[in-house]
């Protein structure tokens, strides 16, 4: 059996699709539904159980899940970069994975777990997946702080010799449209542009960007679970791995794709940023995914065009899921 933490959410309902498509069913899924509509993520895979996150965490530190578990793939987490409660994001997402780390050790089960870019605040350090440099790392929020401290940690306990932790950087794709403010921009962008022909995008505050031209690594959400996937089925690949494509792109590209890709023109409008993100705002963002092509991984992710395209025509315009098409 295969565990999906946060199975009902963005990465993780991906995951149960990709897994669904090579022949995989029994898979657990575990997570809390809550009030959104993240259930609907659900609708079209296929999958053995479904746990409640707090049900499943208390069995773990109890050492009392049932056998049969082959591999667990943490992804479950608050994502929400703008979340200001440390207190909670310590229990959910380090405490959380902390427990997680110890069990699957333990018990010689494979484990993934999702850290993430935001790790690397930033930039200063450079964007290379090597845990030599987890200590210099200084991440720019408290979610980015989260997930760095339950990679120091894994990583001091010797854990990371044992398990897998991927760095996701600014994954798009269908299954996101519960995650409110949190969704990607093509899919914020789509509803802008259907409503109105604009897109609202934030002003540079550094005079060598220009608006518009703040880079990050892009990912559509099949690339990234193909990567990850790959990681879980060799059990010999451990550490810290970056889950992005190795291209640096503009929002204003961006943009532009989006609006090739929804075959009708698009103005850009750029507002000011408030505040309390200006000095936390990330304007370059480029993983090195050198580590993981060392190890094997030989396919080439979408282009920023390619995956918005996709996206756009068989899921956004056809308001589908994953699963649906």
């Amino acid at each position: 059996m295969i565990v999906v933490t946060g199975g009902a959410g963005f990465i993780g309902s991906a995951l149960i699709w990709a897994l669904n498509s090579r022949g995989r069913e029994d898979v657990l899924v575990v997570d809390r539904l809550g009030t959104d509509d993240r259930w609907r993520n659900l609708r079209a895979l296929s999958y053995a159980d479904f746990m409640d996150k707090d049900d499943f965490i208390d069995l773990v530190r109890c050492r009392r899940l049932p056998g049969g578990i082959e591999t667990i793939l943490h992804m479950g987490a608050c994502s929400d970069t703008a979340e200001n409660d440390a207190d909670f994001l310590m229990r959910n997402n380090f405490a959380y994975s902390k427990n997680l780390i110890e069990y699957a050790v333990e018990q010689g089960i494979r484990l993934v777990y999702a850290s993430s870019a935001a790790t690397y605040g930033d930039g200063e350090q450079g964007y290379a997946d090597d845990e030599n440099q987890l200590p210099r790392l200084r991440p720019l929020n408290m979610y980015g702080y989260s997930k760095h401290i339950t990679d120091l940690w894994a990583w001091r306990q010797g854990a990371l010799a044992a398990v897998a932790g991927v760095k996701f950087s600014n994954v798009f794709g269908p299954n996101e449209y519960h995650k409110g403010e949190m969704r990607s921009l093509v899919h914020k962008a789509f509803g802008q542009m259907k409503e109105s022909g604009r897109v609202r995008l934030f002003k540079s505050y550094r005079p060598e960007y220009a608006d518009g031209e703040q880079v990050r690594d892009f990912i559509y959400v099949k690339d990234a679970v193909a990567m990850t996937l790959y990681l879980a089925e060799h059990g010999e690949l451990n550490g810290l791995f970056n889950i992005g494509s190795g291209c640096a792109r503009s929002w204003n590209d961006l943009v532009r794709s989006l609006s090739k890709a929804m075959e009708r023109g698009c103005q850009i409008e750029y507002v000011e940023m408030p505040e309390q993100l200006r000095a936390r705002y990330q304007y370059h963002t480029r993983l090195n995914i050198d580590k993981i092509k060392r190890v094997g991984w030989r396919q080439v992710s979408r282009s920023l065009e390619e995956g918005v395209k996709d996206y756009v025509k068989k899921y956004m315009l056809e308001d589908k899921f994953l699963g649906e098409e």
